[in-house]
């Protein structure tokens, strides 16, 4: 388990502030301790690196980066509830949009 840092100096690396200004991103910064800071992108990169990355070798990025966009648009945005759909999957929102279009 991470430990949070002691000083906010600790709270990013030098190799990855060098990451961000060579790719001219800016990181963004929550408050330390704040209560979803990072979960749902934790909740999501969990999940990622159980059903995608921890299940094989993989030969070729390109390999890769295949598998990752298959398993996002396949299975991780199919059963994830969204908030613009009214907390339904895209596939519980189709299937209600569809019968109701069918009926009128």
């Amino acid at each position: 388990m991470l430990q949070p840092p002691v000083e906010s100096g600790q709270f990013r690396s030098h190799a990855y502030l060098a990451a961000l200004r060579q790719n001219s991103v800016v990181g963004s910064m929550g408050r330390v301790g704040a209560a979803g800071d990072n979960a749902a992108m934790e909740s999501f990169f969990a999940l990622l690196q159980k059903n995608v990355l921890d299940r094989r070798r993989w030969t070729s990025r390109e390999e890769l980066r295949l598998a990752i966009i298959t398993w996002i648009e396949r299975t991780y945005h199919r059963r994830r509830r969204q908030r613009r759909l009214g907390r339904l999957t895209p596939i519980e929102y189709e299937t209600i949009h569809h019968t109701a279009a069918d009926a009128a």
